[in-house]
């Protein structure tokens, strides 16, 4: 049985596990037994020459193995076609796409190169998985220098309509690079749906059969982010708080700063909500942690401003000597304290206009005191609307209907919040992180030994 070697557009500097997400915890978890973990550095080297430097370090049985990127490969590869281009369009936003050739060309550029260092590195029967958007032609690279190797790939956003995805003009170049992989993971039923359909509307089924797609919703660490919760709340941010609210109800938003991520729409259904219901004035607040993410991308800093006028409205318009309707965070929360935070907050709002699957609605509901659970208010455009089914399910852009979902979750009776969270537990206890990665592995290489499946 050879290595797994997880490639990424980024690789953790760091994996302690106050400094790392789900995410990079399961794919350490996936690497234990021994494996090699290969991606971008998060630097940025002086020139063309530096950029072929790979860097190395060992972590247990794990090899991280790291390039740095040129300011050219940035601009081209990285906030050009990754995130001007691919992430809009996988998005449904079409209006916020930007296509460049010399963009397309950059992204080209950046994998081959990945894939020649790469190939360096891989031994016959390693089995490698590849992570998201950014490496889609990844594999078809590797196979051009002649890597047999069984390799999967696995898509952490949306996949949209075929009409959508068409209107990337590179789409059918893009979409018969996936002829590569051996199996191609998105995280909806819904996602895989539009990529058969893209697939076959391109007439490229005989190269990409439905059966090498599949759904492989991404999950939390259940047991392990509920007990860290359990006793967050002595955490004194947590404790601060809980003081600042003055016996108020607290509803919590947490979100990249995003236009996917809908949180100024979610800011204006609060505004209405406080409109609908003046007897809430006073006794809730919003909470909204925001943390700054591709600040140097000028769309990212005109949504900054963006949230920041629409809560200063809302709190100049409702506000009062001794209440602040929307309290605005824009950093980040470490996890400890973030937990604390989900298990005060009455209410969790989750309301983005598309996401793959939004891991803050299951952390929220992980995160809750099982005799006296909050209220998830749920987008249906996230791809975790699938599986919680205990959410209040609104429709991001209808603002009465989610200023009618805040009021309802508020005023929601215990034994009502108990049942529709217990459910949802349920749920993540039995399809955690370490199924989802376990799930996957087997299907790419059914003869893989089981690591640990949830129980």
């Amino acid at each position: 049985m050879g290595r797994l070697v997880v490639v990424s557009n980024r690789v953790p500097t760091g994996m302690r596990s106050a400094d790392t997400g789900g995410l990079a915890t399961a794919l350490k978890g996936a690497l234990s037994s021994g494996g090699l973990w290969f991606g971008w550095s998060g630097e940025i080297a002086p020139d063309e020459a530096a950029a072929e430097v790979v860097r190395s370090r060992i972590d247990g049985n794990i090899v991280f193995s790291v390039l740095d990127l040129t300011e050219q490969d940035l601009e081209e590869y990285y906030f050009g076609y990754s995130n001007r281009s691919l992430w809009p369009i996988l998005h449904y936003r079409i209006d916020l796409a930007d296509f460049r050739r010399e963009h397309y060309a950059g992204y080209l550029r950046v994998n081959r190169r990945f894939a020649r260092i790469l190939a360096e590195q891989v031994k016959s029967n390693d089995t490698i998985w590849i992570h998201d958007y950014h490496l889609i032609p990844l594999a078809q690279e590797l196979r051009r220098l002649g890597l047999r190797n069984k390799i999967g790939f696995f898509l952490h956003i949306p996949w949209p309509s075929p009409d959508i995805w068409a209107a990337l003009p590179e789409h059918r170049k893009l979409l018969s690079s996936f002829e590569a992989y051996d199996l191609i993971g998105l995280q909806t039923e819904f996602d895989a749906e539009n990529f058969i359909q893209s697939v076959a509307r391109e007439g490229l089924e005989a190269l990409i059969p439905a059966e090498k797609v599949a759904a492989f919703p991404i999950s939390i660490e259940t047991k392990e982010f509920a007990a860290v919760a359990s006793t967050a709340g002595n955490h004194p941010l947590a404790r601060k708080l809980a003081t600042s609210l003055r016996g108020r109800k607290l509803m919590i938003g947490v979100d990249r700063l995003d236009y996917t991520k809908g949180i100024g729409q979610r800011m204006g259904c609060f505004g209405r909500f406080l409109e609908m219901v003046p007897a809430a004035r006073g006794k809730v607040v919003y909470l909204q942690v925001t943390p700054k993410t591709r600040s140097e991308v000028p769309e990212y800093m005109q949504i900054q401003r963006e949230v920041a006028e629409i809560a200063g409205r809302i709190n100049g318009a409702y506000g009062d000597i001794d209440w602040v309707p929307i309290w605005y965070m824009n950093r980040t929360i470490r996890r400890e304290a973030l937990a604390g935070l989900y298990r005060l907050a009455d209410v969790g709002l989750v309301t983005p206009l598309r996401d793959g699957m939004n891991l803050v609605a299951k952390e929220y509901v992980a995160a809750q005191d099982e005799a006296d659970p909050g209220v998830l208010v749920l987008s249906r455009f996230a791809g975790s609307s699938h599986e919680m089914d205990g959410a209040l399910l609104v429709n991001p852009y209808d603002e009465d209907e989610t200023a009618a979902a805040i009021e309802k979750a508020l005023a929601m009776p215990l034994d009502e919040r108990q049942a529709r969270w217990r459910g949802m537990f349920e749920r993540l206890r039995t399809h955690d992180v370490e199924c989802w990665r376990e799930s996957f592995l087997r299907a790419l290489e059914p003869s893989r030994p089981v690591l640990k499946v949830a129980s």
